[in-house]
């Protein structure tokens, strides 16, 4: 067994790596881009260290004693060890990867994210799990501390230090039953404001950016109830004659999967009748993970995910 760590450096066991794999001073010069004269010199030093010749002259080649076989897969261990542990970190094999990424969204984002992610992590990396969290923790110091590992949202409260990136553009549309009133006739601001809605907010607001489209219109609108998040808003308003709110992608784009559940839950979508400003998803990451290559696969996936 080699000597301990403390009493050799590690420019020897690199030089012992060479040598016994060469079997050769001029070639394990060669090798590690040395004279002959130094290589000698360490072999030297090798053999004083460890009380044993390493190398002997048979004719023109020089053979390995018992000692150096011992010694010759350890020593290439050692090296390949040290060259992975000082190596740079961002390539990753996610075949390989085998670990739990946390990720914290609200319901639409999770309902509109989970289904392709996953489909990824089934293809790419089947030994990742994601676990995805509810925005209670939005706010706070979440992702500097390590409990999460990234956040998909509307990012408007990130710390300074905080990396993030825009992954995707929803616009809203109208979620009501069948056989709804505003599904008769073009919708107009006026129609629209007449009607009673369900208006989503974890702060419990009752007023939002379409409130200020409508007073643009010198219009209101009345807010008969305010829940939490959408996908228990889209169920409400498939049950009553309120009005909820449902992001959807691109007029020109295929359905999203939080359209798809509307349309399960019996709802019919209708253009809103005003101009509304985007909603912008992001994703937010602590800088720990900048060159972490697990977490830049991670990103990689949700940014296609969402694409």
């Amino acid at each position: 067994m080699l000597v301990e760590a403390s009493a050799i450096d590690a420019n020897l066991v690199i030089a012992l790596d060479a040598l016994l794999g060469e079997q050769s001073v001029t070639r394990a010069a060669a090798r590690l881009q040395t004279s002959p004269a130094a290589m000698s010199r360490t072999l030297g030093r090798l053999r004083r260290l460890l009380g044993d010749p390493l190398l002997v002259r048979a004719g023109q080649a020089m053979v390995p004693t018992p000692r150096a076989e011992e010694l010759r897969d350890e020593a290439a261990e050692l090296v390949r060890r040290c060259g992975a542990l000082l190596s740079p970190g961002g390539d990753v094999d996610p075949g390989v990867l085998r670990r739990t990424f946390t990720l914290q969204a609200a319901d639409v984002v999770a309902a509109l994210l989970a289904p392709r992610l996953l489909g990824l992590v089934a293809r790419e990396a089947p030994g990742v799990t994601v676990r995805f969290l509810a925005e209670e923790l939005e706010g706070g110091p979440a992702l500097r501390d390590g409990r999460i590992d990234l956040e998909v949202g509307a990012l408007d409260h990130v710390d300074p230090e905080t990396r993030t990136e825009e992954v995707a553009t929803l616009r809203m549309a109208a979620g009501v039953r069948a056989g709804h009133a505003l599904l008769r006739g073009t919708p107009t601001p006026a129609r629209f404001a007449a009607a009673d809605h369900v208006a989503v907010s974890r702060r419990g607001r009752l007023t939002g950016p379409i409130d200020t489209a409508l007073a643009e219109h010198d219009l209101r609108r009345r807010v008969a109830a305010v829940l939490p998040s959408h996908l228990p808003a889209m169920t409400l308003a498939a049950a009553t004659d309120l009005v909820c709110l449902v992001p959807v992608g691109p007029p020109d784009a295929p359905p999203t999967p939080l359209a798809e559940v509307a349309a399960r839950l019996g709802l019919e979508l209708v253009e809103v009748p005003l101009p509304l400003p985007p909603v912008v998803i992001g994703m937010a990451w602590h800088p720990r993970h900048a060159a972490d290559g697990g977490h830049a696969w991670l990103r990689s996936a949700v940014r296609r995910a969402l694409a």
